[in-house]
């Protein structure tokens, strides 16, 4: 699908990675991400600690991204940024800096949805990338969000279903601190559990009705058994971390593949499409390989792993649809941490 050759700078800063890119149509011509390994040490995002982060390095990170792009701010027309969802400290220092941006160069400005960018991640064009043909559904999955999402046009989707609790991404985050490994847990639990057993240990997996998600009870089910566990032999999950890691990826990725097929059974579409953190993967990756083999008539379309997590090349690809369709914003525009999807 083509759109144009026009230029979009693209601006993220929803939680913590400050990123910039440059597309020229659906083109990644620059993708800059600069992540915050502060956090690490807490366990989880600090959100004053991030906001203060992304003044200091968002200058720097537009400075490097031009120069890979090897164009100029006078060449760019069009500033595309992260309205929302996200922390709202963040968010306003990347919404703040892309209309002063817009206003000094006289450029047009386009308000961009995190999650809208997620879904339409898609159309990057990148060796490997075949963008879905719409009507497509699409499960986004990430550290705070897990939707599924009919997508009828770029500007047109409908929610079909979503967690009323935790998000995919935090049953990964919160299992990992149960277990001892590192923030973020989700590529940690990922890598581990290619060791592992997925079959060793068995986590229940809530039943809600219609087509949401739930993880709390999975994260409870979890807590008890390893405190069950470790009661009687303390050195239960170091012995058994790979098998641990690769049960809990299971449980976790077997919940978002049953959404996944109810609702494409449920819409009869056949083009199906994953995004978001989460959608890295590999576990979940192959239980998509495998429901494709299957099932030959479904159409799959993976994000590339570098464009899964939070980025500024979505950002710019999405503001493109935006700028294509005239959906500007003003200098009123601001930052909103709930912004409505």
């Amino acid at each position: 699908m083509e759109l144009n050759n026009r230029l979009i700078l693209g601006i993220e800063s929803s939680c913590d990675d400050t990123a910039v890119a440059i597309t020229r149509g659906f083109k990644v011509v620059a993708s800059v991400i600069n992540s915050q390994d502060v956090h690490e040490q807490f366990g989880g995002v600090v959100p004053e600690m991030a906001s203060r982060s992304h003044i200091e390095r968002m200058i720097p990170t537009l400075t490097e991204a031009l120069k890979e792009a090897k164009v100029t701010l006078s060449e760019i027309d069009g500033i595309a940024f992260t309205q929302g969802p996200g922390l709202m400290g963040s968010l306003v220092v990347g919404t703040s800096f892309a209309k002063g941006l817009a206003m000094a160069l006289n450029k047009p400005l386009v308000a961009v949805n995190h999650l809208h960018a997620h879904i339409l991640s898609h159309f990057i064009q990148e060796e490997g990338m075949v963008a879905p043909v719409f009507p497509y559904l699409c499960l986004t999955v990430s550290g705070g969000h897990t939707q599924l999402v009919l997508v009828k046009s770029p500007m047109e989707m409908e929610i079909l279903g979503k967690t009323i609790d935790d998000a995919a991404g935090e049953a990964f985050d919160k299992a990992g601190k149960m277990l001892g490994l590192p923030y973020p847990a989700g590529p940690v639990i990922d890598q581990l559990a290619e060791k592992g057993n997925p079959n060793r240990f068995t986590f229940s997996i809530p039943r809600i009705a219609a087509l949401d998600f739930s993880f709390s009870g999975l994260k409870t089910s979890i807590l008890y058994f390893l405190k069950k566990a470790t009661s009687e032999n303390p050195l239960f999950i170091e012995t058994h971390l790979f098998d641990l890691c690769a049960s809990i990826q299971e449980a976790i990725n077997t919940a978002l593949i049953q959404k996944l097929k109810e609702a494409q059974k449920a819409t009869g579409l056949s083009c199906i499409a994953i995004s978001g953190g989460v959608s890295a993967n590999q576990g979940l990756r192959n239980k998509l390989n495998e429901w494709k083999t299957q099932d030959p008539t479904l159409s799959l379309h993976v994000t590339h792993k570098k464009y899964c997590t939070d980025n500024a090349a979505m950002i710019a690809v999405t503001g493109n649809f935006l700028f294509e369709m005239g959906s500007f914003a003003t200098q009123k525009v601001a930052a909103n941490a709930r912004l409505p999807f």
